[in-house]
């Protein structure tokens, strides 16, 4: 944790401020986030924020930005190629969850659009679903604005909180005590998403499964 606050303390805060918002706007509207979740981005903007490197309420603005737009960008991109993009190879293994993100979408509507933004994969690709679906744009809007706004403001002053709760325990405990709790922290975390891959995993499976019995013939 010393280290991760040293090495982003050494980035002139426009770079912060870029990156962050780059890695944030790319997450949906080129699918980065099957690479980089841009909760990751979001949260280290916050750590930076913490050490007064960055101003938050700026960065809190540029975040919740950058998804909004993005969002937008990843709508448009499945209005026009929507259906080429959906056959494209590099979709296969993500086949089931694909699916289940299409029968969401059409059964949540707008609020898939807004509950999407707190999942990895539907944040990467429920704009695109949402266009190639042709939900009206101004509704995508509505419920994208909201996850946007909701999802940016709160890892950004997650990430803010974290950054001051380690100093705060590195001047009362000592500093190597307080990497050790980070540490427990950052591994607890590790875990959480290992199981929620695990759970995406299990529901791809349970999906593909299901509907390959539906689509055998029977047979005498």
């Amino acid at each position: 944790m010393n280290s991760l606050l040293h090495r982003i303390l050494d980035i002139a805060p426009v770079w912060v401020y870029l990156v962050v918002t780059v890695l944030v706007f790319a997450e949906d509207a080129i699918f980065v986030g099957f690479v980089i979740p841009g909760e990751t981005a979001a949260v280290l903007g916050g750590v930076a924020a913490s050490q007064g490197h960055v101003l938050l309420w700026l960065m809190i603005l540029l975040v919740v930005a950058a998804a909004i737009v993005g969002d937008s960008v990843g709508y448009e991109v499945g209005k026009h190629v929507g259906p080429r993009l959906l056959q494209t190879s590099m979709l296969d293994r993500h086949r089931g969850r694909l699916d289940g993100a299409q029968d969401y979408l059409a059964r949540r509507g707008g609020w898939a659009v807004f509950l999407g933004r707190f999942t990895a994969f539907f944040r990467a690709m429920m704009p695109a679903l949402a266009g190639t679906s042709r939900m009206p744009y101004g509704r995508f809007l509505i419920f994208n604005a909201a996850g946007g706004i909701v999802w940016g403001t709160t890892f950004v002053v997650l990430g803010f909180v974290a950054g001051q709760s380690y100093e705060a325990a590195a001047k009362t405990v000592g500093r190597d005590l307080a990497i050790g709790v980070a540490a427990v922290v950052v591994l607890a975390l590790i875990v959480w998403k290992l199981r929620e891959s695990r759970r995406e995993r299990a529901f791809e499976a349970e999906y593909e499964a299901t509907h390959e019995g539906l689509m055998t013939p029977e047979t005498d």
